[in-house]
């Protein structure tokens, strides 16, 4: 079994998702007392957020770059960011280590196509909604990715930092969550991705007729074939 290496702590909510899917999904295969070889960096989420209201992604690079150099040097085979948007600083943590990092949208779109779905909608925070290194990646696989409709971006990016990042979840939110969802749905598209860790708190599978695609999940399971291989 490989180490996996995780960059945590944007959001710990999340990352706490990470630990526990990979665990059990590692039980899950196994069977017996197995769990998951794991090493974490966990970051300060608020420092983050702060550079990142700056637009300075340089000292972002370096704070995450510095906490995968710190992974691999604990035993990681290879790394994951847990977190959709701080993936903007994707490359900066690349080229810090000599393992691979298992970028999120690489898997989503591999995961999306191996189940014949090539034309999705993407939710996320606003920053990744409104800037394009996340779905243009994701459509670099051949893939189509929509959006939803502007009045929505701020809705969505509010619940996640106001609500979910604390495990909030409130009936409210979950409504209009599932009501953009639905939106999205009646336009046409094949399938939907949940691009912010967080939004798997609120949208399961069993509530919504198309298929979703949740971030954690995707991001586990690659990262289980791999440790496992």
């Amino acid at each position: 079994m490989q180490t996996i290496g995780l960059i945590g702590g944007m959001s710990w909510e999340s990352s706490a998702v990470y630990y526990e899917g990979l665990n059990k999904g590692v039980q899950a295969r196994l069977g017996g007392l197995h769990s998951a070889k794991v090493v974490m960096s966990s970051v300060d989420l608020a420092e983050l957020a702060a550079l990142q209201d700056k637009g300075d992604w340089d000292a972002i690079g370096e704070i995450l770059a510095a906490a995968a150099v710190g992974v691999e040097k604990a035993g990681a085979d290879f790394i994951l960011l847990c977190a959709t948007t701080f993936h903007m600083a994707y490359d900066a943590v690349a080229a810090a280590v000599s393992v691979p990092v298992l970028h999120l949208a690489d898997v989503l779109a591999e995961k999306c196509r191996a189940n014949g779905i090539t034309n999705v909608a993407f939710l996320g925070t606003a920053f990744t909604m409104e800037n394009d290194f996340f779905a243009q990646r994701i459509s670099d696989h051949g893939m189509d990715v929509n959006l939803p409709d502007p009045v929505h971006i701020d809705t969505v990016d509010s619940i996640i930092y106001d609500e979910l990042v604390f495990r909030t979840v409130t009936p409210g939110s979950r409504r209009r969550l599932l009501s953009i969802v639905d939106e999205l749905w009646d336009s046409g598209v094949d399938g939907v991705i949940l691009g912010a860790s967080e939004l798997s708190l609120l949208v399961r599978p069993q509530d919504v007729e198309v298929p979703v695609f949740d971030v954690i999940t995707v991001h586990v399971e690659a990262a289980l074939d791999r440790a496992l291989a």
